[in-house]
């Protein structure tokens, strides 16, 4: 299944390059220099050279390729294992002890507390 999907995703990409190929390659209807004074704005909806050509036809081609490749990418991609999410595996670490100076002794760190006016059963609720 993994070749498959790798295969896939080849395709896409070498029809992706030939599509930017082909239309650097094709020469717009603009670009001539009568357009510019006005006589390409009256062409018809191919043009008055027809309706395609070999680069054009070509281009039509590769689209329909990558088309087909991204919606075979879609649906493969539907029955793999969803991703996790970006705090998905990140574990909680402690913060580290404060420095202390050289000469104190190693022992566990007291801070003091200020003391509150109000009873012991009411020190941990959120005043409102």
């Amino acid at each position: 299944m993994q070749t498959l999907f790798t295969l896939v995703v080849v395709v896409q990409v070498l029809s992706a390059l030939a599509i930017i190929a082909l239309v650097l390659l094709q020469h717009g209807k603009g670009a001539d220099m009568g357009a510019s004074f006005g006589s390409g704005a009256s062409g018809s909806l191919f043009g008055a050279t027809g309706s395609s050509n070999f680069l054009s036809k070509a281009t039509g081609v590769a689209a329909a390729i990558f088309f087909a490749a991204t919606l075979g990418l879609a649906v493969s991609s539907g029955s793999r294992k969803p991703a996790i999410g970006v705090m998905e595996g990140v574990t909680v670490t402690k913060p580290a002890a404060p420095a202390t100076s050289a000469g104190a002794a190693s022992g566990p760190v007291i801070t003091a507390v200020p003391a509150s006016s109000t009873s012991a059963g009411q020190a941990n609720q959120i005043p409102k």
